[in-house]
C-alpha cells in the first residue's frame, strides 16, 4: 500500500491567518483526501508554531505572557480550521509535551554526534528595552535586494536567510532604538559539514519543483554558514546543551522538527508508540511540505540536514510544493491597514467551499496571484455555478422531472456520446496525474472543463426537444449527462468536500467520506438508479450582493461604511 505523510506548514499563530495564509493548509488538505480517496495509507500533521520572537514581540505590546497569547489563538485556529473543513489527523502544537522532549532528545544526539558547537559572538542589543535583538526583533535592510522591513532572520522579499548583523540601519522591532553590539554566547549547528550530502540529495530529487530546487542549489553554491540553534528568549523550548542554561532554542529549528514529533504524538496518544517509524524510517514513504516560497530553504536545506545529521535513518522529503504570494488587489495582505479578508471572517460571509473552490482555482503556483472581490465574484458566477452548478442542476432536474427521478436506460450512442463518455475517463486520469504532480489550480480547471464539455452536450444535444420527439434520444442524453454528473461529484471532493457529497447525496448515492474512491469516477450509474429532489448547488453573486459583502465585512470589522476595504 501506497504510503504518504502530508505536512502543511505550521501556522505561526501570533494573529489569526488571512487567506493567503491559508491556501498551504488547503492545499494540504486537497492532496490528503484525494490520496485516501486512491486507497493510500495517509497521515496528514500540522500544528500551532508558538515559540519565538514574533509572540514575545506581540505579548509585549499586548502587556500578556506569550502563553496567554497561543493558548487564545490555538483554540481559535482549530476551531476555525474544522469550519474550513481541513482534514487533519493530528493537528498539535509546539507547546505540546511530546513536541518539547522530543526536540530536546533531538539535539542531544547531534550534540552527541558533534554536529553543534558553542561560540562566543556579537549580537544586536537594545539598551532601551535591555535585551537582545534575535530575528524578528529587529528589522532593518535587507543587504541582499534592498527590502527596507528585512527581518534579523529572512527577508520576505527575496527569501534569503540572515544575519540580523547583515542588516542595513538596524532598528529594534518594539521601540525602534537604533541597537548597539555585545557579546553572547550561542550554540549553532555545522550546516557546512552536510554540504555534499545535500547536494546529492538536492540533485538528485527530481520531485522538488524547479523554484525549490534551483534556489536551493544556489544557496549551496554560494556556500553555506553554519545555523544559530539558540536564542536569548525567554519563551521557547530550553536548550539541552551543558552550559546553555537561560537559553532557548531557535523557533525554527524546532518548528520543522514537529513533522516528526506530531506523528510521533499522534501514535502515542492511540496507544501504539513505535507506529511512527512507518511513517519516518521507511523509505517506502513518501512525504509532501506545502509552504510558501519564502519557507523553502528550511524545507530543502535546513530540515533535511538536521535529519541527516541524526544518523537515523529519517525518511528525507520526497517533494516540497511551494507556492508564490497571494496578494489582495495587488498588495499584501495588512490586518491594520484593512487589506484582506481574515479566515475568522470569511466564513461569516460566504460557504467555506466557495472559499475553498476560489482559493485553489487562483493558487499561486507559478507566479504571485491577485485576489479581489472582484476575482471572487467572477469565480462564482462563471466556474462555480454558470460551469459546474449549472450542468449539474440542469442535469439532475431533467431526470427528476422526465424519467420520473431515474436515470434513464439509454438506447445507441452515437460517436457524440461515446466522446462524451470518454471525456471522464480522460478528465479523471488528468486530474488525477495533476493532483500527484501537486498542481492542484490546473487540476480544478479540468474538473470545471468537464462540465463546460456537459453544458455544451446539453445545448447540442437539446433534450428539452427530443424528448418530444425522440425519447430514446433523450434518455440516452441523460443517462449519459447522469455519468458525468457523478464523475464530478467525485473528483470535486478533494476541493470541495461538502459540496461533493451534497450532489453524491442528489444523485442517490449515500456515501461515508472514508470510503469514497477516486475509481467511482470510472464506474457508471446504472439504468433505473434513483436520484433525489435536486437542488441548486452554488448562487451567483450580483453587484448587489457584493457591496453587502463588504458592508457585512466592514460591519464585523467595526467599521464604517466609508473605512471598509474596497
Amino acid at each position: 500500500m501506497e504510503k504518504w505523510l502530508i505536512c502543511s506548514a505550521w501556522p505561526y499563530v501570533n494573529t489569526i491567518p488571512h487567506l493567503g495564509n491559508i491556501i498551504q493548509l488547503l492545499s494540504a488538505d486537497v492532496a490528503a483526501r484525494y490520496f485516501r480517496m486512491k486507497g493510500a495509507k495517509v497521515l496528514f500533521v500540522s500544528g500551532s508554531d508558538e515559540h519565538g520572537t514574533p509572540i514575545e514581540v506581540e505579548a509585549v505590546k499586548r502587556g500578556i505572557k506569550p502563553k496567554e497569547l497561543t493558548d487564545m489563538n490555538h483554540a481559535k485556529v482549530v476551531e476555525l480550521f474544522n469550519k474550513w473543513n481541513i482534514s487533519f489527523d493530528n493537528y498539535t502544537r509546539t507547546e505540546n509535551p511530546v513536541h518539547k522532549e522530543f526536540v530536546r532528545e533531538f539535539y542531544m544526539k547531534l550534540y552527541e554526534r558533534g554536529y553543534i558547537f558553542d561560540e562566543e559572538i556579537e549580537m544586536p542589543y537594545c539598551p532601551k528595552c535591555e535585551r537582545f535583538l534575535p530575528d524578528r526583533f529587529i528589522r532593518g535592510t535587507c543587504p541582499y535586494c534592498g527590502f527596507p522591513d528585512a527581518k534579523g532572520d529572512q527577508c520576505d522579499k527575496c527569501g534569503r536567510l540572515l544575519n540580523p548583523l547583515s542588516l542595513i540601519n538596524p532598528r529594534c522591532a518594539i521601540c525602534g532604538t537604533r541597537p548597539i553590539v555585545k557579546r553572547t554566547r550561542h550554540w549553532f549547528f555545522n550546516l557546512p559539514k552536510l554540504t555534499k550530502e545535500l547536494i546529492d540529495y538536492i540533485s538528485s530529487n527530481k520531485n522538488l519543483p524547479d523554484n525549490a530546487r534551483n534556489m536551493s542549489l544556489q544557496m549551496l553554491k554560494e556556500g553555506l554558514k553554519p545555523r544559530s540553534i539558540t536564542r536569548d528568549n525567554k519563551w521557547g523550548i530550553p536548550a539541552p546543551f551543558p552550559g546553555a542554561e537561560g537559553k532557548t532554542i531557535y523557533v525554527w529549528m524546532e518548528a520543522v522538527l514537529g513533522y516528526v514529533s506530531a506523528v510521533i504524538e499522534y501514535f502515542k496518544v492511540r496507544g501504539k508508540d513505535g507506529e511512527w517509524k512507518e511513517f519516518w524510517l521507511d523509505k517506502n514513504t513518501k512525504s509532501a511540505y506545502f509552504i510558501g516560497k519564502d519557507n523553502i530553504p528550511f524545507h530543502t536545506i535546513i530540515f533535511p540536514a538536521l535529519l541527516m545529521a541524526s544518523g537515523e535513518g529519517y525518511v528525507l522529503p520526497w517533494t516540497v510544493a511551494s507556492t508564490e504570494y497571494l496578494l489582495f488587489d495587488g498588495q499584501k495582505f495588512s490586518k491594520s491597514r484593512g487589506i484582506g479578508i481574515w479566515i475568522d471572517e470569511a466564513p461569516e460571509l460566504l460557504p467555506i467551499d466557495y472559499w475553498r473552490f476560489v482559493l485553489i482555482i487562483t493558487r499561486p503556483e507559478t507566479k504571485d496571484a491577485n485576489f479581489s472581490w472582484k476575482v471572487l465574484q467572477e469565480v462564482i458566477n462563471t466556474q462555480l455555478n454558470d460551469a459546474l452548478g449549472n450542468f449539474v442542476h440542469r442535469t439532475l432536474t431533467f431526470i427528476f422531472k422526465n424519467f420520473n427521478g431515474e436515470v434513464p436506460k439509454p438506447g445507441e450512442f452515437d460517436e457524440y456520446d461515446n466522446r462524451v463518455l470518454s471525456a471522464i475517463k480522460e478528465t479523471a486520469e488528468e486530474v488525477a496525474n495533476l493532483l500527484e504532480n501537486f498542481k492542484l489550480k490546473f487540476a480544478l480547471s479540468k474538473v470545471v472543463d468537464l462540465s463546460r464539455v456537459g453544458n455544451k452536450y446539453l445545448n447540442d444535444k437539446e433534450p428539452w426537444k427530443t424528448i418530444k420527439t425522440k425519447p430514446e434520444v433523450a434518455a440516452t442524453t441523460l443517462y449519459v449527462a447522469a455519468q458525468l454528473v457523478k464523475a464530478l461529484g467525485v473528483m470535486l471532493y478533494p476541493f470541495v468536500p461538502n459540496s461533493a457529497l451534497k450532489l453524491l447525496d442528489m444523485l442517490g448515492y449515500q456515501v461515508k467520506e472514508e470510503e469514497l474512491r477516486w475509481s467511482w469516477a470510472y464506474e457508471p450509474v446504472p439504468p433505473g438508479h434513483k436520484i433525489k429532489r435536486p437542488s441548486p448547488l452554488f448562487t451567483k453573486l450580483s453587484d448587489k450582493d457584493l457591496d453587502e459583502l463588504q458592508r457585512k465585512l466592514a460591519s464585523i470589522r467595526g467599521l464604517s461604511v466609508k473605512q471598509s476595504p474596497s
